[in-house]
């Protein structure tokens, strides 16, 4: 899934009737979810959240600038917080499928059209910045709103993109990428805000300052305060006191979670808080949270425990949870919690469903799914008795030298699954989409133009679906070779399964690409990609085909 949050700012908190506007704009884009719409008075400011496909995130973000340009004049604007434009900040994250430098990409494409379009100042930020001394909003934003005037006539502060001149209404606009932040709060069996501030002090960045023995601040030639570096990389942190909770928590933000991870900063405050004689009973997240950092905590703790990796996703979100105590205040919920499981599909998903309704829907008088689905079905079993057998390995005793690698296999396994289980309902979208194309109307030459251009696009999608399936069987035979020859002998057959449902997979797809390629158009672009296309097919199928006999046969040998 390609995933992107937008969490754009708006210079108004307190007109109910506009910050409904505003998010209605985004709400009327297809293919984003709205996830979070939160307005302060004082600030007289409203952070909006919503997520969704990079393309679509980029729509929903400038038709919500352009409602907000419509609706606010900066004028008659006051607040507490700093601000320089009806929307103030517009930031992309990436959360899953997409790099940051994807992402900054988008910043640039959507400071372009806002430009170009609404005539609003925009000044790119954080990592899509196109200059050092810009890359710090706080930077950007100096003097804010009322400066902003005087500022402009310094060539220096000449925006990235649209006029040059004050739009006195709209104000200006920082547009950029940063890394998702992760709001997270560690819980202390103590009312002391003190202690927990003394926690904060060991672990954030920016440390604390040090003093001689008098308890006098150390400087620098300059005079500046010398510094204590904390324990951990991207992370601020506050101690505090919460009444709700009748306890003191350390406060965290994780500005990028690759540096520091949640799990990095629970066990560093436990370690920290033991030295103070306190214990951590456990943790929350503030609001949502990406998979990726929840699948790398509960892989964290399994490898401690000295237990595989190698299980499913639902398997490895229970340890994380228990683990960092995400319910010791109040029950998590992934599914309320976690953005991916947060966005909203929009039809039902083969994958979900149980093997009697799948099966049921198989075989039903619908074309699809079909033979595409049950091809990836078949890697996606395949690929489950390779980890089922890697499993039954990894504690065996006799095989303690090979923990590293059956583990290695076990989690492979666990990933391939997942990417063929993505597959069932791919090949069956990449169905449908041929399908709409076909009911495209034709009358004019501009309908019979764009009819055949989404016939040629939905055409290739449906061939590239069952050409990655077929691929991606090279490895899962690679994998299930492997526990044939070093995984528990009790379960070769299971291991002999393995590559037979992955030669399964493996034919059903190459049938699915040549009866795909068949239904081209017969132009040269068509045709060179047939080609292309039919080349590769025949080579993978080729490869697989020996691969499966080969370890059949070695199967067989030691039944």
């Amino acid at each position: 899934m390609r995933l992107v949050e937008c969490v754009p700012n708006f210079s108004e908190g307190r007109n109910e009737k506009i910050i409904n506007a505003i998010a209605d704009a985004i709400r009327a884009v297809s293919g984003v979810n709205l996830l979070d719409v939160d307005p302060g008075w004082s600030t007289n400011r409203t952070v909006i959240t919503f997520v969704g496909d990079p393309q679509a995130a980029v729509e929903a973000a400038f038709q919500s600038i352009a409602a907000a340009s419509h609706l606010i004049d900066m004028r008659r604007h006051r607040g507490e917080h700093p601000r320089m434009g009806a929307t103030d900040v517009c930031p992309f994250i990436p959360v899953s499928g997409i790099s940051m430098e994807e992402c900054a990409k988008l910043a640039e494409q959507l400071g372009k059209r806002v430009g170009e379009e609404l005539g609003i100042p925009i000044y790119l930020y954080a990592e899509a910045a196109r200059r050092e001394d810009r890359r710090s909003l706080a930077d950007i934003r100096k003097g804010e709103y009322e400066g902003l005037a005087s500022k402009m006539n310094d060539a220096e502060f000449r925006p990235d993109f649209g006029p040059l001149s004050f739009n006195a209404a709209a104000g200006a606009t920082v547009i950029g990428a940063r890394p998702f932040l992760i709001a997270y709060n560690v819980n202390l069996n103590t009312k002391s805000k003190k202690l927990a501030n003394e926690i904060a002090l060991n672990i954030r960045e920016a440390g604390r300052t040090k003093k001689n023995a008098k308890g006098e601040t150390e400087r620098d030639p300059d005079g500046a305060p010398l510094k204590i570096p904390g324990l951990l990389k991207a992370c601020r942190a506050v101690g505090w006191y919460v009444d709700e909770y009748e306890r003191a928590q350390v406060s965290i933000n994780l500005v990028d979670y690759h540096q520091t991870s949640l799990q990095h900063a629970f066990d560093a405050c436990c370690k920290e808080a033991e030295k103070l004689g306190l214990r951590v009973t456990g943790s929350e997240i503030v609001g949502l949270v990406p998979l990726e950092p929840m699948l790398d905590a509960g892989r964290h703790y399994l490898h401690r425990q000295g237990r595989s990796v190698g299980v499913s996703r639902k398997e490895l979100l229970s340890v994380a949870i228990q683990s960092l105590g995400l319910s010791d205040l109040s029950l998590f919920d992934p599914s309320q919690k976690i953005i991916e499981y947060r966005v909203d599909k929009g039809s039902k998903q083969l994958k979900d469903l149980s093997v009697s309704d799948f099966l049921d829907e198989l075989a039903s008088d619908s074309a699809a799914p079909g033979g595409g689905s049950v091809a990836a079905l078949c890697g996606s079993l395949s690929a489950s008795l390779t980890a089922m057998v890697a499993n039954l390995t990894f504690d065996k005793k006799g095989y303690e030298g090979s923990r590293e690698m059956i583990n290695d296999l076990a989690a492979r396994g666990q990933q391939l699954k997942y990417e063929y289980m993505l597959a069932i309902d791919e090949d069956m979208q990449a169905f449908n989409k041929i399908i709409e194309a076909r009911r495209m109307p034709k009358g004019s030459p501009e309908e019979a133009k764009a009819r055949d251009a989404a016939l040629w696009e939905a055409n290739k999608g449906a061939t590239t679906v069952p050409l990655q399936v077929l691929s991606k069987t090279i490895e899962l035979l690679e994998i299930a070779d492997l526990v044939v020859e070093k995984g528990n002998p009790n379960s070769l057959s299971d291991s002999g399964v393995a590559a037979l449902t992955a030669l399964t997979a493996a034919e059903g797809a190459y049938f699915n690409v040549l009866i795909n390629l068949s239904g081209l158009a017969s132009t040269a672009e068509a045709k060179d990609f047939s080609a292309a296309t039919r080349a590769q097919a025949d080579d993978l199928i080729e490869e697989v085909r020996k691969k499966a006999e080969h370890i059949r046969m070695k199967v067989l040998s030691r039944l």
